[in-house]
């Protein structure tokens, strides 16, 4: 059995098609083909189910696909870490995060590339937790930073990196002159929310539900960009972390207000694989953010006061 022969079999399971897979590994499919069933014979067993076209894999090709996955990665994460004694971390860092993350990453990921400077970062975000949980276990990622819940992250390592509280951004004509506004007032507005799938909307539904309130939202959307262009030209107010802030300035004519009753907190993680299988970018970013004390810091930027505007700046 040779780690080729593995590596070809996990990407026709990942991409469900021969031609794609042989392409994603870079030979013919022929090759591709010949290999896999070199491993179905060495193993005695068939691994994919075959007519025409790709029908999924069989019983043994599942349990297989996990086991290949765990091997191949720490296959690399072995060459990574005979790399990184050599000349320092290098490669890259997959990271992965629900769309609210993607405005505080910046600072965690700055410390990684100040200490790494060798190393790189691709991110993906507008993920809900159980994607990517699916694709952190599939070794598609080696971080994943979300709202997760403990049996959310059940066989890996989750490292705490900040507590979220809540704020309703709206056009100053859509908000009564308060400082702060109850969950259960704030129902009341046309809102503007991400999808139900994510898990900071989970995290606000049952703030909503803690209030009494029950919320239907005029738009849902995986766009952070969208709930801006909605609160922007006055249609909706919406629902953000108060660590939005520090890098979303409020704009003219915008107001941030604390939501209260209750007061809804969330913990944000980085979740990581345990163990051997874990990255060395991924033990390397987690180093890089434990010494930064992000509650520290996003505290600065929530308003004192209940409520911040473009025109007071407070």
């Amino acid at each position: 059995m040779l780690f080729r022969q593995l590596e070809y079999f996990v990407a026709v399971a990942r991409e469900k098609h021969f031609a794609r897979a042989a392409e994603a590994c870079y030979v013919s499919q022929p090759a591709l083909s010949v290999a896999i069933a070199k491993l179905e014979r060495e193993l005695n067993v068939t691994l994919i189910n075959r007519g025409h076209n790709y029908q999924g894999l069989t019983p043994e090709g599942e349990r297989l696909v996990g086991w290949a996955q765990r091997l191949l990665a720490e296959q690399e994460a072995f060459k990574a870490e005979a790399a990184a004694v050599r000349s320092g971390v290098t490669g890259t860092l997959r990271v992965g995060m629900e769309p609210t993350a993607s405005t505080t990453l910046a600072l965690p990921l700055a410390a990684f590339c100040a200490e790494h400077p060798r190393a790189s970062v691709r991110i993906s975000s507008r993920r809900s937790a159980a994607e990517l949980r699916r694709r952190l276990e599939a070794f598609e990622l080696d971080v994943a930073i979300a709202h997760f819940a403990p049996d959310d992250w059940e066989g890996l390592e989750a490292v705490p990196l900040y507590t979220e509280r809540y704020l309703l951004l709206a056009a100053e004509g859509l908000l009564p002159g308060t400082e702060s506004l109850t969950w259960a007032d704030a129902a009341r507005l046309p809102l503007a929310l991400l999808e139900p799938d994510m898990r900071i909307r989970q995290v606000i539904d049952r703030a909503f539900a803690e209030g009494g309130a029950r919320v239907t939202p005029q738009l849902s959307t995986d766009s952070v960009a969208s709930l801006y262009a909605q609160v922007s030209v006055g249609a909706c107010a919406t629902i953000v972390p108060h660590t939005w802030l520090g890098a979303m300035p409020v704009q003219d004519g915008i107001r941030a207000v604390r939501l209260v009753a209750p007061d809804a907190r969330a913990q944000v993680s980085a979740v990581v694989h345990a163990g051997p299988c874990g990255s060395v970018t991924a033990r390397a970013f987690v180093a890089a953010t434990r010494g930064l004390a992000l509650d520290d810091f996003f505290g600065t930027v929530l308003p004192a006061g209940g409520g911040v505007s473009a025109r007071t700046g407070r």
